[in-house]
């Protein structure tokens, strides 16, 4: 047999064995979580970041939960700063199986030297006191810890809001998978600015670093009376979606920590499915209009711009990360947690040799 046909050969096999020998990944794939073969998953929109008027809101629990209920959400976390409201109540008048639920949570509200250290704790089942003195990075550190002690599931909050947390700081924190790339509050300075990066830079920075953390879309509302007014904090500008087997706090959360969901700012997707091999990400195409799907990779490269409303990436291997953003022609966009994928140095080279280069 000759060289040309061994390779040819080789191709063939690789080809069909790529995705299970080559490709791995560093934590389940999203969607590829095994679940109870009775329960089917669905998709639950809510948001993880809202404030009534126990602590930095214009309006009280029964109000706020009421606008979330009634513009299509399926489960609001109350997260007022530094106070636990209780939702048992809540529940009992606005919770129904299946269709809505409200959550516990606490924004744990610090600051050192000016700048602001915020880490939402999810389902907290106690109080959390905010950590003073130290430094950012030991105040940032110290909270997290803090809300894992009484169970529940922090989020890192608003990182660039008084320019308070760094890449720097999000790289060396440990224990925490989810952090705020949009946040709707008018003056959290999301997009960045004087050599300072954008949320979504930050994401990428950490994500190249091979720090797999998740992006959330939040509106921390803190204004109910004019939601409206593009000068305050008002509801509905930013949320998530996650897949999960029921609508209950820890079914919610582990999908979350686990990486299926996706965050959106107005753009709704009709489905997200990765393999080992692919990721294919389905937009619910509105009205007139128009889409974009970016699959993005390390160092936030765009690896593929489709324009239909499905489309598919086929990993290669030495992406480093790929994760999906959809943006919508009036300026909305939804984020598709990412992957790692790495390629074996052996099969690197086998690939180069069966393309006729070096080893």
């Amino acid at each position: 047999m000759s060289t040309t046909q061994i390779r040819f050969t080789l191709a063939c096999v690789l080809g069909g064995c790529l995705a299970g020998a080559t490709l791995r990944s560093e934590v389940p794939l999203l969607g590829q979580q095994p679940q109870p073969a009775a329960v089917a998953s669905r998709w639950y929109k809510g948001n993880t970041h809202t404030h009534t008027i126990n602590e930095g809101g214009d309006s009280t629990p029964p109000e706020v939960v009421r606008w979330y209920r009634e513009h299509g959400y399926q489960f609001v976390v109350i997260t007022d700063h530094n106070m636990l409201t209780r939702v048992d109540s809540l529940n009992s008048v606005f919770g129904a199986e299946e269709k809505f639920l409200v959550m516990q949570g606490e924004e744990v509200t610090s600051s050192v030297s000016g700048k602001s250290v915020h880490v939402n704790g999810l389902d907290v089942q106690k109080m959390v006191p905010a950590h003073t003195g130290g430094t950012v990075q030991e105040t940032l550190q110290k909270n997290i810890d803090n809300i894992r002690a009484v169970s529940g599931v922090p989020h890192i909050n608003h990182p660039n809001h008084t320019w308070g947390l760094s890449a720097d700081n999000l790289r060396e924190a440990r224990n925490y998978k989810l952090f705020e790339i949009y946040n709707g509050h008018p003056s959290v300075n999301i997009m960045g600015g004087g050599g300072v990066p954008g949320l979504e830079e930050v994401w990428d920075r950490l994500l190249s670093s091979g720090q797999l953390v998740y992006g959330i879309a939040v509106d921390d509302a803190h204004v109910f009376k004019q939601p409206g007014d593009p000068r305050v904090s008002g509801p509905g500008r930013g949320w998530v979606v996650v897949r999960s087997p029921r609508l209950e706090p820890r079914a919610i959360l582990e999908a979350m920590e686990r990486g299926d969901f996706y965050a959106s700012t107005g753009v709704v997707l009709t489905d997200v499915q990765t393999t080992s091999s692919s990721m294919t990400v389905a937009v619910t195409v509105e009205s007139t209009s128009k889409y974009r799907i970016q699959f993005i990779g390390r160092n936030g490269r765009i690896l593929r711009e489709a324009t239909e409303p499905k489309a598919t990436y086929t990993f290669a291997g030495d992406e480093g990360y790929v994760r999906a953003k959809v943006l919508e022609s009036n300026g909305r966009a939804a984020w598709v947690q990412p992957v790692l994928v790495r390629q074996t140095s052996t099969t690197a080279s086998l690939w180069r040799w069966i393309a006729g280069g070096q080893s």
